[in-house]
């Protein structure tokens, strides 16, 4: 009876810990919700979708949404397949440096764009990229988090099922795509969403390496909005929402296999 009394007591104090907890975290969110629905008169007060209306029209959201997405996919299907690929070498494949390698690429997580904004805007200068898609897309095409994430669930997965593919005939470009990835799920939908949430939240390439107004992404289209209209908040906030909603319609469609992906990727060293 006392164990009974103390677990149930035990668990009202998670639920309270964790329901504060959630509160504190999502009063920003309902502030930003509640602003952008609300207009204020001299005396009333009242919701409306008239600001969500203007903030799409006067944004010009929707080129900004087909710029965001195409680099974001882009950028997330090029880093699916380095990473796939380099992971697949350094989890399974023995050669001369591999640790001095893999080192290297765990190092690279620590490096941020900006230190290295300088000799990418050179390199993409010389090579005629500037404000073109490309600008936006290939400093971003390999990631060192995403090959070593990718490392990671590789190892999780018994070998056996490789060698036998291998004795069928299937190669390792076969194997990994046939074999691994399928069962890597989890990891490859992980991958998927950080790097498209991270791309479409970017402002600090498209602001660096174009100035095509038809190149503008999501974020510089809400940088330029906050610019026009820092006194008029229900319009600023419905802009935000905006720009969020396919980031949040994303992360709830995969948020299981997320949570196991980075649940799994540090179960062998």
């Amino acid at each position: 009876m006392i164990n009974f009394l103390v677990n149930r007591f035990s668990k009202i104090i998670s639920f309270v810990i964790l329901s504060v907890g959630a509160i504190v975290i999502l009063s920003p969110l309902f502030v930003v919700l509640y602003t952008s629905f609300s207009a204020t008169g001299n005396q009333d007060f009242r919701f409306t979708f008239e600001y969500y209306r203007q903030a799409w029209e006067m944004g010009d959201f929707v080129l900004a949404f087909f710029n965001s997405a195409l680099v974001a996919i882009a950028v997330t299907f090029s880093q699916i397949v380095t990473s796939a690929l380099a992971g697949y070498a350094l989890a399974r494949m023995e050669f001369r440096g591999k640790n001095f390698i893999l080192l290297l690429i765990i190092a690279t997580l620590v490096i941020p764009i900006q230190l290295l904004v300088i000799p990418i805007f050179l390199i993409l200068r010389n090579a005629h990229l500037i404000n073109t898609y490309g600008a936006l897309i290939l400093p971003s095409a390999a990631n060192g988090f995403g090959i070593f994430l990718m490392r990671q669930y590789f190892r999780t997965i018994p070998i056996e099922l490789e060698q036998a593919a291998e004795l069928d005939g299937a190669n390792r470009l076969q194997v990994i795509w046939h074999i691994l990835l399928p069962l890597a799920k989890p990891a490859v939908i992980t991958l998927f969403l950080f790097t498209f949430i991270g791309e479409w939240n970017d402002l600090f390439k498209p602001l660096v390496f174009t100035s095509n107004p038809q190149l503008k992404t999501v974020q510089l289209a809400l940088a330029s909005f906050q610019e026009q209209f820092t006194s008029n908040w229900s319009l600023l906030m419905a802009a935000v929402v905006i720009s969020t909603i396919p980031v949040i319609f994303l992360f709830i469609l995969g948020q299981k296999q997320f949570i196991e992906g980075i649940g799994t990727t540090g179960l062998k060293n």
